[in-house]
């Protein structure tokens, strides 16, 4: 008897298809193998508008307000009602005993099946197929290992409540203010908090007063110190006068031999800040992009929190590291041992393991993809050599110098090993623009303690301070958990 494999959408079916063998089309599935397998199109069945609970909710009435169903109501969306029926008719049919859920391996994708489930009245039992990646050799373990549906019950009552929360607050927030300003007014979970954010941060911008400010340098035989942020403008032209041509002391030198960690594997929110920062793609660009590569076998799932591999992908990573080496150009040359062990955490994984290209990279020509998708790949492939190589190695000298009783200071650096920043180095010179500042700490002349700088130079720097900075998409990708931005609802 056939099982019944329901996808989120017909390229991820038509992938699961051909792994499994299902090879014959019909209208709206394929079958073969002892299978059938379809599809939902996204979201199918949603929550219905307030009217369809009263007539009376057609009007927008304040004396009506809160709006609370007590069974929630669920509509098959009108453009869809075909697959729907197509699915309906397939749960029902006498030769299927069991479906397999194989929407997206997350809280919407959990979501999509069991709507369509539920409202269809199927009672027929099911497992889930969890995979992290679309590769063939991913689904065929996917389908050697399905899960009984029971064990996501609860990412599936999650769902519910988000979905619930969305409405609610939506539907009555929107209602509200509306009829109280009598103009249209929309509200929302998402949109509400964060126009309320921008909000707050333009009057902060606009209700910016600048100051100015000065720093005073002094010139000790090429070493140049400074005494910072005076805003007395007197106060630093008295500074600067008393020292003119006087004789400056370093009193104290100290140097400190530091190092910089290679960064985390990607997850979903990392990924996308970096994206912006390096390409300037939006939050949902970027995640369109990996969903794009994702469904293309080329990346992993991308909708994860995790940024950790499991301990039984510690081969799997290796391998990864050598085809990156061998496919992508700005990896040529380079030469390191990749540490492994940096990004194996099995306690850190829940869902899905962190975002990275899979071995089907060998067979892609890079050249062929879109350039979004191009970028995305070539931001994950980078992070996973930098993830697993050597820290940064560098002294850091402070020294401060005393000069007519005030103190001036001067900090610089000096690389002993890039580690993984020759890795980070090597893919930025392959940018169009050089995005991302770099560190500008100086190298500084070498100073002992006790050394005197006879007749230095004082001079004055102007400067003024910044207003908050406008909110970007970096910035909402790094809040996304409060408001919610990861969600493909918009609430």
């Amino acid at each position: 008897m056939p099982k019944l494999v329901i996808a989120e959408k017909p390229s991820v079916a038509q992938s699961i298809a051909k792994v499994i063998g299902a090879y014959k089309r019909q209208d709206g599935y394929m079958e073969g193998s002892g299978y059938l397998v379809s599809w939902c199109v996204g979201h199918l069945v949603g929550l219905v508008q307030p009217d369809a609970y009263d007539e009376r909710y057609k009007k927008w009435s304040y004396d009506d307000l809160p709006i609370v169903p007590e069974d929630w109501k669920y509509e098959v969306a009108g453009d869809k009602k075909k697959q729907f029926e197509i699915l309906k008719q397939l749960m029902f049919r006498d030769d299927v005993d069991e479906l397999i859920e194989a929407t997206d391996a997350g809280r919407e994708g959990e979501l999509i099946f069991r709507l369509v489930y539920h409202k269809a009245g199927c009672k027929k039992p099911f497992k889930r197929l969890w995979i992290s990646s679309m590769e063939d050799a991913a689904i065929r373990d996917g389908f050697a290992n399905l899960k009984d549906g029971s064990q996501y019950d609860a990412l599936y009552q999650s769902a519910l409540c988000r979905s619930w929360a969305d409405w609610l607050v939506g539907m009555n927030g929107t209602r509200l203010f509306t009829t109280l300003y009598n103009q249209k007014l929309t509200v929302g979970r998402v949109q509400t908090p964060t126009l309320a954010m921008l909000v707050e941060r333009s009057a902060q911008i606009d209700g910016f007063q600048k100051q100015k400010y000065f720093n005073v340098h002094l010139d000790c035989d090429g070493l140049d110190v400074t005494k910072d942020k005076i805003f007395d403008q007197k106060e630093a032209e008295r500074i600067r006068n008393s020292c003119q041509g006087q004789t400056a002391t370093a009193v104290s030198v100290k140097q400190a031999e530091k190092s910089v960690s290679p960064p985390k594997l990607y997850d979903l929110t990392t990924l996308q800040r970096e994206a912006n920062r390096y390409y300037g793609y939006t939050a949902q660009k970027t995640l369109d992009y990996t969903q794009s590569l994702y469904e293309k076998k080329l990346v992993t799932y991308p909708r994860t929190d995790s940024q950790f591999l499991t301990e039984d992908m510690a081969e799997t990573a290796a391998n990864l590291i050598q085809l990156v080496n061998e496919k992508v150009s700005f990896a040529t040359g380079l030469d390191y041992e990749p540490d492994i062990s940096r990004v194996i955490n099995n306690s850190k994984v829940s869902d899905h393991h962190a975002i990275i290209p899979t071995a089907e990279i060998s067979k892609q020509e890079l050249q062929g993809l879109p350039a979004g998708e191009r970028d995305i790949l070539m931001l994950a492939s980078m992070r996973l050599l930098c993830a697993t190589a050597l820290k940064q190695v560098y002294s850091e000298t402070a020294i401060t110098v005393e000069c007519a009783g005030e103190s001036f200071s001067a900090n610089g650096k000096t690389v002993l090993s890039e580690g993984w920043k020759a890795i980070e180095s090597a893919f930025k010179a392959t940018l169009k623009e050089k995005n991302g500042k770099e560190d500008a700490a100086p190298v500084l002349p070498a100073v002992t303690e006790g050394q005197a700088f006879s007749s230095v130079s004082a001079k004055l720097s102007e400067h003024f301070t910044s207003p908050p900075k406008a909110y970007t998409d970096v910035i909402f990708c790094e809040r996304k958990e409060w408001i919610g931005i990861e969600e493909r609802s918009s609430a």
